[in-house]
């Protein structure tokens, strides 16, 4: 059963390893098809925000690409996980509240129970994107390996997914991109 909010025409899973350009990607769509007819919606928001309720810690600083996030990355994954072993559409059923907009974009999808809800809720409406980025290039914008993190589920869960409906490679060369980018753009207008 799907939950509370508008029923979307579209709803795309963006998945990725750390530093592949899923946000860029994502806010780059949104801005093209404008806020109205397009939601980015981030599953590590709600996340954040119990975490830091929790742990009386500052939830817009755990929000950006500071320090301050990566100080606490590993404990909010231990905890998220706790969380989704609980209950695995908790966060999922959290970003969706109220959101009317047509167009969905979920930019952080981690895990294959994150998928696994979307459809359940959402059926043929919903569709995976994978963006990739050579790791120099994700190097190139800051990435660096951090055991814990990069190795555990959050950033690994969905490497053996196989059969993305759609794959948008990121690694630097910004007229593919575009390329992708457009292709991806002319199939959501087909779907509103």
């Amino acid at each position: 059963m799907a939950p509370l909010g508008g029923a979307p025409r579209l709803v795309l899973l963006f998945s990725g390893k750390r530093k592949s350009g899923k946000d860029f990607v994502t806010e780059a769509l949104q801005s093209r098809l404008g806020a109205d007819v397009c939601a980015v919606l981030r599953l590590s928001g709600p996340l954040k925000e119990q975490y830091a309720q929790e742990h009386g810690l500052n939830f817009q600083r755990l929000l950006d690409a500071s320090t301050y996030k990566e100080a606490f990355r590993k404990d909010m994954i231990r905890w998220g996980e706790e969380k989704r072993q609980a209950d695995p559409g908790f966060f999922c059923r959290k970003i969706v509240e109220g959101i009317s907009q047509p167009i969905w974009l979920v930019s952080d999808t981690r895990r294959v129970s994150d998928i696994q809800w979307f459809r359940e809720a959402y059926g043929a409406m919903t569709q995976t994107v994978r963006v990739v980025a050579l790791e120099h290039s994700r190097q190139q914008r800051g990435w660096v390996f951090t055991p814990g993190v990069d190795d555990a589920e959050s950033e690994c869960g969905l490497d053996n997914f196989g059969g993305f409906d759609w794959v948008i490679e990121n690694h630097g060369d910004e007229q593919r991109l575009e390329e992708q980018l457009e292709n991806l753009i002319e199939f959501i207008r087909s779907r509103l």
